[in-house]
């Protein structure tokens, strides 16, 4: 497991495993030249999150100032991330607005693989929402907290939003109303009759019913496990409405998982590690509908394989990698911020119908091992443990704040480049070399007396990460720091950040 330690937030010296070099040394280095003038996207503060099952809500001392293992764990990832309270068991969970309150019927249309069922269903309780409120004071953090559409009526989503937008307050950005309605069809609805034109119909409802009780309430919509059309079709709906009665849209919204489900043979590190398309699909066609309507978007779940995750792909350094490379991507796309899944096993493998599918991947499914095997932070002998995915965000975090930038960068292996303005002027340059072999030298024009912090691990099948810079670099005092600029090695399967 990946323990967090101050070591890893402390900044690396000349001893740490990139080499800056001035220009006379006699490697060919590959150039990567910035253009400041070339603003791009400015990545907010609150950029980086994680994405919980609203079950975690069923255990009202989970998020609450109780848990001082996870609010440490999560003020090291960011000073001002986001939960995203979801997923597939938001629309299972029911308000018990007092002891005495009765279950109502959690009718689904049919039972369905990886999809849970009325069994999973469970109470959500004042107290856990107080409880909560303190919990994201202590973190710093703020919430999108999601509302049963699947299984629920407007009236009793009226009812636990208006408790929920009181108790929360400024910690509330938005609703969502609905976890994944485009796989509605699957499960919850008649795959004959059911489309994006009628869950607007339901969403309307739901939405109206709580802004009756709710007036300055705000959504994102739809929500979907990727599927593009759905957002110029919701959009179109929208403005179809007249202004007085639209409900206030603060974000579009969609998932991404790169893959799954686990016993796919397609899930593996090699795959993972290359450009996915549909990341830039996803990307162009949120940004037009979101530009339509004037508001951010936001990746609010996902990770590396869905259903939980694969062992051996989601839990090891390959993920770290990805998961960084990934958050940047959305950072130069523009996006709001990015949530991974994740949370307790249990609470996962209910979202699934009961079980972990990559359990059936192990040699010994009883074997100790984070559960679910993608998630960031994982809780393991009685401590919260920062997992590969967590690094890779921790490593995007770094960005939160700054102003992207263009730059020019062909490194002849499977890098990427990402570059950002800081508010005090100076540039932040990130390379993710993803190649399991080649290791790439670097020149940055310009990186005079640089701060480097590096992610390394022994390979990309080690489940240690480790991280070398923090929050504020240290000044480096490697060899070549008065040079004009410098040669940064970035050796195969690691990542760098270079602060000057």
């Amino acid at each position: 497991m990946s323990h967090l330690n101050r070591r890893q937030f402390v900044f690396a010296t000349a001893a740490a495993a990139v080499s800056v070099r001035a220009l006379a040394q006699t490697t060919s280095p590959v150039v990567l030249t910035l253009h400041p003038e070339q603003l791009g996207a400015k990545v907010p503060s609150n950029f980086i999150g994680l994405s919980y099952e609203t079950q975690q809500l069923s255990d009202p001392n989970f998020f609450s100032t109780k848990n001082t293992g996870l609010i440490a764990t999560m003020e090291k990832l960011a000073p001002h991330g986001v939960l995203r309270i979801g997923g597939n068991t938001s629309d299972v969970g029911w308000w018990k607005a007092t002891p005495e309150s009765k279950q109502p019927e959690v009718h689904l249309f049919r039972e369905a693989v990886g999809e849970p069922s009325g069994k999973q269903a469970f109470a959500i309780t004042p107290e856990a929402i107080r409880n909560l409120r303190g919990f994201l004071d202590a973190t710093g953090w703020s919430c999108l907290y999601g509302i049963n559409l699947g299984t629920n009526t407007p009236a009793r989503a009226a009812e636990e939003s208006a408790f929920v937008a009181k108790t929360l307050g400024a910690k509330l950005q938005y609703f969502q109303v609905g976890n994944e309605p485009d796989l509605f069809k699957e499960h919850m609805r008649d795959p004959k009759t059911w489309s994006a034109d009628k869950f607007f119909d339901e969403w309307l409802a739901v939405a109206q019913a709580i802004m009756k009780v709710v007036p300055s309430a705000q959504f994102a919509i739809p929500d979907t496990s990727g599927n593009p059309e759905w957002y110029a079709k919701v959009v179109d709906r929208w403005l179809a409405l007249p202004p007085a009665e639209r409900p206030k849209l603060a974000a579009l919204s969609h998932h991404y998982y790169f893959g799954g489900p686990p016993a796919n043979p397609d899930v593996n590190i090699d795959r993972l590690l290359k450009h996915s398309e549909k990341v830039d699909t996803l990307a162009k066609n949120i940004t037009a509908a979101a530009a339509r309507i004037n508001v951010p978007y936001r990746m609010t779940e996902g990770n590396t394989c869905y259903r939980g995750g694969k062992p051996g792909v989601s839990d090891v350094f390959a993920a770290s990698l990805w998961a960084a490379d990934y958050a940047l991507t959305l950072a130069k796309d523009g996006y709001a911020g990015v949530n991974l899944h994740g949370g307790g096993g249990d609470q996962v493998a209910a979202s699934l119908g009961g079980t972990l599918p990559g359990e059936a991947l192990m040699k010994d499914p009883k074997e100790p091992h984070a559960r679910p095997f993608y998630t960031p932070i994982a809780y393991v002998d009685g401590q919260y443990v920062p997992e590969p995915t967590f690094f890779g965000l921790l490593f995007g975090q770094q960005f939160a704040g700054a102003q992207m930038i263009g730059l020019d960068f062909a490194p002849g292996a499977n890098a990427t480049a990402y570059a950002a303005k800081l508010a005090n002027g100076k540039m932040l340059v990130a390379i993710i070399n993803k190649d399991e072999k080649q290791a790439v030298s670097v020149n940055i024009p310009g990186a005079k007396d640089a701060a480097v912090a590096t992610l390394t691990a022994d390979s990309l099948l080690s489940k240690t990460p480790k991280w070398t810079g923090g929050r504020d670099f240290s000044r480096n005092n490697a060899e070549g720091k008065k040079a004009s600029s410098a040669t940064f090695d970035v050796p195969a399967a690691s990542a760098l950040m270079v602060r000057f």
